[in-house]
């Protein structure tokens, strides 16, 4: 649980039910357990959390979350359960249900059920961030692009490659200043920001996240990464 008289934080995880590239991709399995219980571990070992919901439409998906130890307080509404519907109008709207019920929080973490890799020292870190900036910035788990992206290039149809920056492939990494992505893992949100929807208005800090954490898990080619990973680090079978 978070500490007493600091911040009342949930963690949100995201896990809506008809995935298409890996079928229930949320609690497929992830070397014998169900994938979204990875980010469940690493936020119940953070300690950070008063709650943590599982924010699904799949009753399928809410047996699993209610088997690992948190049973879903109320199923996502339908309507945000589409391929095209953001994440931010879900967070608003769970927030809003929590406070119909009485429960008011001052800060959610979005925690991704795909993301295996993190843990919760990365949670702890990046909550450490968060409080530095007093809860007034979003703080974003973000990692650092493998080569310069001055130096990729489009693939035509044919195969022949179009330089995405003409001329930047001739320059060497080191006088390129780095950049980073966002890793689809985690990030933490002023609530109120979410409530008012002024999120798009909020700076964004990163916090840097180990590459080899960061594996985003899209399709099978990316879940087959995120074992190889796994396993070389817990030496798991």
């Amino acid at each position: 649980m978070a500490e007493p008289g600091g911040q009342m934080k949930v963690a949100i995880i995201p896990a809506r039910g008809g995935s298409k590239r890996i079928p229930d991709k949320n609690i497929t399995d992830f070397l014998g357990a169900p994938l979204m219980s990875y980010s469940i571990r690493a936020a119940e070992e953070s300690g950070l959390f008063d709650r943590i919901h599982v924010s699904t439409d799949s009753e399928r998906i809410a047996d699993v979350a209610e088997r690992l130890g948190h049973p879903v307080d109320f199923m996502r509404d339908p309507n945000l359960a589409d391929d095209h519907t953001p994440l931010l109008p879900v967070l608003k709207w769970t927030l809003e249900r929590y406070h119909e019920r009485g429960c008011n929080y001052d800060a959610a973490c979005l925690v991704y059920p795909t993301a295996p890799l993190i843990e919760a020292d990365d949670l702890k870190q990046a909550d450490a961030l968060f409080r530095q900036w007093k809860g007034e910035r979003i703080v974003m788990a973000v990692s650092r692009f493998n080569v310069p992206v001055e130096w990729a290039f489009h693939l035509d149809d044919d195969g022949t490659l179009q330089a995405l920056q003409p001329g930047m492939g001739n320059i060497r990494s080191q006088d390129i200043r780095p950049t980073y992505y966002d890793t689809g893992t985690f990030m933490f949100l002023p609530a109120k920001d979410i409530l008012s929807g002024a999120v798009d208005q909020k700076p964004i800090v990163g916090f840097p996240l180990a590459r080899h954490k960061a594996v985003d898990i899209d399709d099978a080619e990316d879940l087959q990464l995120a074992k190889v990973i796994f396993r070389g680090l817990h030496n798991a079978s």
